[in-house]
């Protein structure tokens, strides 16, 4: 029989007796000075590190913009002002938690298919750069700016006439409710030059969480060429040019962690390339999971051990209404594990096969299914790494109506 695949070597939190440690603070002494569980705990160091090692491997010009809707707390996001280069929304609220905790807003991008005159108002009244989804959108951004008197910033977000290969979830290629279709955008530019907005450049981003680093070249690649044969429609040069993410991390068994040394080497060129062609355009990369996700953890706490027909079942206080990406539910077709461990026991005592559920009243409140584990009692606290991105903000947590979780950065 085939060795099960086993999930990637996982070292950005260390293990002291035994014990996770998060933030330098063991789980226990963490889940004591938080006060309850769950909770979520993000760890600063890990994310600041995150973004030199990019700074250090990506070539000296390309702008590093966060994700906010990757994880939007407050408390993260005045964190990572501080790191990058500028941010991009996802709506109205999102920007207010950027402005509040001290971003520019000329160096922020708003992005979505189905922003509200409300929401088109306030960025234009904030000088962010609206990255117009649709034909009627630029129209609605140009009424806003009339009755409001500023000029709308603005940049097409194409939708590419390709896909990012190996993505987990695909943003391009195709019909799609993202972006204007690449073939419409020539006469979106012509258009675009007879109305009182300030074109700034382009927004193409056709994939996420993407581990194949030949993958992300092709893109680039193609993203660069597309950007290129586009500006020729412009009435204006091309000031901006941010040509997405899609930088994965391992999350299930047989995922390695991504390699980024083709994508920084190909993208030196190609960064001299594009000075060449679009003079001093920024190009920007834009990124939530990968600067987040690996720093995040989510802690619940073991409230009954029972035994069902030879099958371990750890039943806590946490799942899915916390932690729904965990759970299988957030886009996974085939249900794989995060990875789990019990954070009070890690890597000593028995082990058992043991599957991690939670307290609510459906089959899918699941967090581990059958995963070699400590032998756990009641009291004993469960970790899920790799939760620092698309976890609480993208969990029900009114579902059945029980208590929220806690977030905190250490």
């Amino acid at each position: 029989m085939a060795e099960k695949p086993q999930h990637a070597p996982l070292t950005q939190f260390p293990v002291v007796d035994d014990e996770l440690v998060i933030g330098g603070i063991p789980v226990s002494q963490l889940a004591a000075r938080v006060g309850q569980t769950p909770f979520y705990a993000y760890d600063r160091e890990a994310m600041s590190q995150r973004v030199h090692h990019l700074r250090e491997l990506l070539p000296e010009g390309i702008s590093l913009h966060y994700a906010m809707k990757a994880n939007p707390m407050p408390a993260v996001v005045a964190h990572m002002v501080d790191l990058v280069d500028g941010l991009d929304i996802a709506s109205l609220g999102e920007m207010r938690v950027a402005l509040d905790n001290g971003a520019d807003a000329t160096q922020m991008s708003f992005a979505g298919p189905g922003k509200s005159d409300k929401e088109l108002g306030a960025a234009i009244a904030a000088g962010v750069t609206l990255n117009i989804e649709s034909p009627g959108e630029l129209q609605r951004a140009c009424d806003q700016g009339e009755r409001l008197g500023i000029r709308p910033r603005v940049a097409i977000r194409v939708n590419p006439d390709y896909e990012l290969k190996s993505s987990g979830m695909k943003m391009g290629g195709g019909p799609k409710p993202f972006g204007i279709d690449a073939e419409q955008v020539p006469q979106v530019l012509r258009d675009l030059a007879a109305m009182d907005v300030h074109f700034r450049g382009f927004h193409i981003f056709s994939g996420s969480q993407n581990l194949k680093p030949q993958s992300l070249v092709e893109a680039h690649n193609a993203s660069f060429e597309l950007a290129y044969r586009l500006a020729e429609h412009a009435a204006t040069p091309v000031e901006l040019l941010n040509i997405g993410g899609g930088f994965g991390i391992p999350y299930f068994p047989g995922d390695r962690p991504l390699d980024l040394q083709p994508v920084a080497d190909n993208l030196e060129p190609r960064l001299g390339e594009c000075r060449a062609r679009l003079g001093e355009a920024e190009v920007v990369i834009e990124l939530g999971r990968y600067l987040v996700g690996e720093a995040g953890v989510y802690v619940c706490e073991v409230i009954d051990r029972k035994v069902s027909r030879e099958q371990v079942f750890l039943v806590t206080n946490g799942g899915l209404h916390h932690h729904l990406a965990a759970s299988g539910n957030f886009g996974q077709l085939i249900r794989k594990n995060y990875p789990v461990v019990n954070a009070t026991r890690v890597h000593g005592g028995p082990r058992e096969s043991a599957t991690v559920v939670g307290p609510l009243c459906t089959p899918l409140d699941l967090l581990g299914e059958r995963m070699q584990l400590a032998k756990s009692q009641v009291g004993d606290l469960i970790a899920v790494l790799q939760s620092g991105a698309y976890g609480y903000s993208a969990s029900p947590q009114g579902f059945l109506s029980h208590p929220p979780a806690l977030e905190v950065l250490v």
